[in-house]
């Protein structure tokens, strides 16, 4: 059995873990972490979608806008394809290093720290994937 158009994608649900650690300091990588994770939560797989270092920037609302990259889809559309079908998190001590609270960022994006992270990702049936 598959789900949807993708045969590669079995029935059986599993977890892709995506931390973007890079934002405009490092765009092509950024922008890879956004387009693989908006991809696979867009054919179907359950992505948790992590924002860390500079990425956590794009928790901001109107950041991801800002975000440009030549021959790359907005960042703005990846981003909402990742709240509306996946889960999106910004890291906790990251937030806390560019003085964001819940207030500062976009709905949907939920503050949580490592041991969420290692629970996601220790599960059996996850895949995790550090850009």
């Amino acid at each position: 059995m598959t789900m949807g158009n993708h045969p590669m994608l079995t029935a059986m649900a599993r977890l892709l873990v995506v931390k973007a650690t890079a934002g405009t300091d490092a765009p092509e990588r950024c922008s890879q972490a956004f387009t693989v994770a908006s991809t696979a939560a867009a054919s179907g797989v359950d992505v948790s979608f992590w924002l860390t270092g500079e990425s956590a920037w794009f928790a901001v609302p109107g950041r991801a806008q800002t975000f440009v990259l030549p021959h790359a889809a907005p960042l703005a559309d990846l981003l909402d394809v990742l709240l509306t079908e996946g889960r999106v998190t910004l890291c906790t001590q990251c937030a806390a290093r560019r003085a964001l609270g819940p207030d500062d960022v976009l709905p949907g994006v939920r503050i949580a720290g490592a041991a969420v992270f290692v629970e996601e990702i220790m599960r059996d049936d996850a895949q995790a994937l550090v850009y």
